[in-house]
């Protein structure tokens, strides 16, 4: 039997924790373990080293969100996948938390079997929760127009990867759409970062918005 995912909760409002624990400690293959209340404490909880899921809010005190998450992502070799969940549907809040090294961006309001299924989602498989945050970002200001301009360098297997990882496919699932094995997949995806210039999936499924490949 499989054991449950470990799941560690923060918010600066108790009610919002209390709500998110009942309804995910209810499913007997999520285990609510940790709860914070602020960046520092979701920085401690992670450095334990005993969580698969953080739930991150944005707006706290001492440290925020979107500080904790770059945090743990550049201090971690194998930091928590981190779902930011905010109250606010702001575009900058996306892209901070693309670029913190978030797995996923969820707005408090998102319907509970949504948060259960992403949870599990970003817990298992290697895919992002954002494309239509992704996609409102396409010709922002702030990206990387150099990315968008290595599109033109890709091979047209290369172009195929990118595009399935753009629309929110694992790994694996990519793999079973072309036919071809995770490894030859893994290696495509690191000439497309190569060639775009990016250090991650995250930046290079924003290249393919910003570039029209999606």
């Amino acid at each position: 039997m499989t054991a449950p995912l470990r799941i560690a909760l923060v918010d600066d409002e108790a009610l919002i924790r209390s709500g998110f624990a009942a309804v995910i400690g209810a499913e007997p293959d999520l285990d609510v373990v940790a709860e914070g209340a602020d960046g520092i404490d979701a920085l401690a909880i992670a450095r334990k080293g005993n969580v698969d899921v953080m739930l991150m809010d944005v707006r706290m005190p001492k440290v925020d969100g979107i500080e904790a998450t770059a945090r743990i992502t550049a201090e971690l070799a194998a930091p928590p996948k981190i779902l930011v969940v905010t109250t606010f549907d702001n575009d900058d809040y996306v892209w901070q938390a693309l670029r913190a090294g978030a797995g996923g961006f969820l707005l408090k309001r998102t319907r509970l079997e949504d948060l259960l299924a992403a949870v599990r989602l970003v817990a298992r498989t290697d895919a992002l929760l954002f494309p239509e945050a992704v996609r409102r970002l396409a010709g922002s200001a702030t990206l990387n127009r150099n990315a968008q301009n290595g599109i033109g360098n890709l091979s047209e297997r290369e172009r195929e990867v990118l595009t399935l990882t753009a629309r929110g496919l694992s790994n694996a699932e990519i793999a079973a759409e072309l036919f071809l094995g995770r490894e030859t997949v893994k290696t495509h995806l690191s000439s497309v970062y190569t060639k775009l210039g990016v250090r991650d999936r995250t930046q290079a499924v924003i290249a393919a918005y910003e570039g029209g490949l999606v």
